[in-house]
């Protein structure tokens, strides 16, 4: 059913390592532009100099409205497909270095954005018709209650772990926030499959998995943020259940890692 900083990067070594196993406000152009010289001097670019990214950013750039290079990794993954179904887990503001607000807004796509924060709500009824907003923390289970720390002035980084927000400088206040899973969200959405599923909830994402039956929705493309702290316990969950890394992105993003379903 379809609904109307660099210090987390990866290392070359650990790159290896997993190979082997906008911004735009509504009216005023304010995109994130990448220009080639900072392409070029970025890791995204081999020894010999034949970048990752520069093709795709020269097919689906310059600008985007995801905070990195998902938006263009993802319209690359799907060759800009229409009317597809996406889930998306911190989503976050309604266009602002959001994932999927492209997908909606030029090709088409529904689906549902799930963040903590229910501030962001409103903007979704208004801006994005064609997605189902709710105010819940995913993880593995539904219906309780949990601290979740919010830092008023970046709220990019508002965590259920609040050690993590002090690393990043931003400790916040906590706030009590209802859980689900995946799993009850799409049941009861009516949803039985999904194309592509993204997910950025700041170290929580292993409990988020754990709530998902990936097997049975079985997305075609998941993106998923994996800071070195459960980078290991995503690579497992992903092997257990027969998806793969999609090399060909290894190294165009290097704050998330890409997984589609082992053919």
């Amino acid at each position: 059913m379809k609904l109307t900083d660099s210090s987390h990067g990866f290392g070359w070594l650990e790159l290896a390592l997993v190979g082997a196993a906008a911004t735009v406000l509504t009216g005023v152009a304010t995109s994130n532009y990448v220009r080639q010289s900072d392409l070029k001097r970025s890791l995204y670019y081999t020894k010999d100099g034949v970048g990752e990214l520069e093709p795709i950013a020269h097919q689906y750039g310059p600008n985007h409205f995801s905070r990195n290079w998902e938006e263009w990794l993802v319209r690359d993954f799907f060759k800009d497909r229409r009317d597809g179904v996406f889930v998306d887990v911190g989503a976050n503001h309604f266009q602002l270095e959001n994932n999927t607000y492209y997908l909606e807004k030029e090709l088409g796509w529904s689906g549902i954005a799930i963040d903590a924060l229910a501030e962001f709500g409103p903007d979704y009824v208004r801006y994005r018709p064609r997605t189902r907003f709710l105010a819940l923390f995913v993880s593995d289970t539904h219906g309780e209650n949990i601290p979740f720390f919010v830092p008023e002035a970046n709220k990019l980084v508002a965590s259920a772990d609040r050690a993590f927000t002090v690393k990043e400088g931003f400790p916040g206040d906590p706030r009590q926030v209802p859980t689900t899973t995946l799993n009850v969200v799409l049941d009861q959405a009516g949803i039985s499959a999904v194309d592509y599923l993204s997910m950025d909830i700041e170290l929580a994402e292993p409990k988020a998995l754990r709530g998902f039956d990936i097997e049975r929705f079985k997305p075609q493309l998941v993106c998923i943020e994996a800071h070195p702290e459960v980078r290991q316990e995503i690579l497992d969950y992903f092997t257990r259940h027969r998806y793969v890394v999609v090399g060909k992105y290894l190294r165009a993003d290097t704050q998330n890692l890409y997984f589609m379903p082992l053919k």
